[in-house]
């Protein structure tokens, strides 16, 4: 028992050297593309919108110039999903995953149809779009640079121009995680949810910041909610076994990793923590199969490069 605790005592220091490894080395990568009609004519003004919850920050926003172009700096490796929005056309989403070493991203190439139903979220007012991206790109850089008090005074100001970008509130409320202020992070998240209720980035962002403030209860009753609902998320199912995790609820938290799995087997985040349950249970075995799962289905994330090393370790 004794050599089995030093065992798991071990990896798990190796796997926090790595974790601060990998956070220090971090790089960001930049994702361009193009916006265009059926007809192939350049759409100016469209709302792009990347989400990833599992990054910080967690989403950007830009617009597309006088030929339907559009750039988003700054994405963490991972997999994103990608929305493009604009008056008079049918949205369109996609999903990309992101690199920030090696070769550059593909571009994405959004053709949307006229006459469809578009979101609240890419009416502009009278913003013109080329000052709402600038001033998009000006409050991520000082999100970026960590200053959090001027990106939210940056972030509000944009939103007072186009009220209806009220996506924007997730990253005013991650601004306001960065600080600890977490009663101002849900605030952020719940006037999001007043005019998208089912907007699961919002969703889990109020269960993880309850969490972070160590309200347990709070987290759990509320990713319960969501995961009980008609459509959950792989993340919703992800950070509901984050908070089992946190309880020590290990078998609990195993049930909502592989409820995440299943919905997306190529995702390495829950993969690798199945591989922790196990290795909490100091079950070797078992746990270098699992890791070695994470290396076969998500071999360029960052767990990918974390299992390598905790397998290394549990086979000496």
């Amino acid at each position: 028992m004794r050599q089995r605790f030093h065992l798991i005592q071990g990896v798990l220091a190796a796997l926090f050297v790595v974790a601060l490894a990998a956070s220090s080395a971090a790089q960001t990568g930049r994702v361009g593309g193009v916006v265009k009609d059926e007809a192939g004519n350049p759409i100016k003004g469209a709302t792009i919108t990347a989400e990833n919850p599992g990054a910080s920050p967690s989403s950007f926003t830009a617009t597309t110039d006088d030929k339907g172009r559009f750039s988003i700096i700054g994405l963490k490796s991972g997999q994103w999903s990608f929305a493009a929005q604009a008056p008079g056309f049918g949205p369109e989403a996609g999903k990309l995953n992101v690199s920030t070493i090696g070769a550059p991203n593909p571009p994405l190439t959004f053709t949307m149809k006229k006459g469809g139903a578009a979101s609240p979220t890419s009416a502009l007012g009278s913003t013109a779009a080329k000052d709402l991206q600038a001033d998009l790109q000006a409050a991520d850089t000082l999100f970026n640079a960590q200053k959090y008090d001027e990106s939210i005074a940056a972030y509000r100001q944009i939103m007072a121009k186009a009220p209806a970008l009220s996506v924007i509130n997730l990253q005013i409320a991650a601004a306001y995680r960065n600080k600890k202020e977490y009663d101002n992070a849900i605030a952020a998240y719940n006037d999001l949810l007043k005019v998208d209720p089912s907007n699961d980035k919002a969703i889990v962002g109020v269960g993880m910041t309850n969490l972070e403030k160590g309200d347990l209860k709070a987290a759990e009753d509320t990713l319960t909610k969501a995961a009980q609902g008609p459509k959950p998320t792989r993340e919703v199912y992800y950070n509901l076994g984050e908070v089992k995790f946190s309880k020590g609820q290990t078998d609990e938290a195993a049930t909502w990793y592989q409820k995440a799995v299943d919905l997306d087997p190529s995702w390495g985040k829950p993969i690798f923590k199945l591989a922790l349950v196990q290795l909490n249970k100091g079950d070797k075995d078992a746990t270098i199969k699992m890791l070695e799962k994470v290396i076969s289905a998500d071999p360029s994330s960052q767990e990918a490069a974390q299992a390598k090393t905790v397998i290394e370790q549990l086979k000496k």
